[in-house]
């Protein structure tokens, strides 16, 4: 018969491993979707730097990994930490409606004028 701790310490990883699998599957997703650019800072990157760009869940379900990326947002190490740190401050605050935080900015806004533009030359 199984010792508890046992079976619990081989729940714990196990469920380690997987959250890790899940996590580089988004990530690889959406690095291969998204440009390598914070959508907060619009800081570029590059394979050598890349280590410092994270994804962001928009609704911070970490669970919630649609395949077209709609939750997801690439930012820095330092904007992603500055985004979930306001959601920490702002979970003590009652008079506080809205505790959604996104980035701001969207490296495809004008993509559809810029392709007219392009398909016009």
């Amino acid at each position: 018969m199984d010792n508890p701790n046992e079976r619990l310490d081989r729940a714990v990883l196990e469920a380690r491993r997987n959250a890790e699998k899940r996590a580089q599957g988004y990530r690889e997703q959406a690095l291969k979707i998204y440009p390598w650019v914070c959508g907060k800072c619009a800081r570029t990157f590059t394979h050598s730097n890349l280590q410092l760009l994270e994804v962001h869940h928009k609704n911070n379900n970490h669970d919630d990994n649609p395949p077209d990326g709609s939750n997801w947002e690439l930012l820095c190490t330092y904007c992603h930490e500055n985004e979930h740190a306001k959601l920490i401050d702002l979970a003590g605050r009652a008079d506080v409606k809205d505790q959604s935080s996104s980035a701001t900015f969207n490296p495809f806004a004008d993509l559809r004028a810029r392709l007219a533009d392009k398909k016009n030359t």
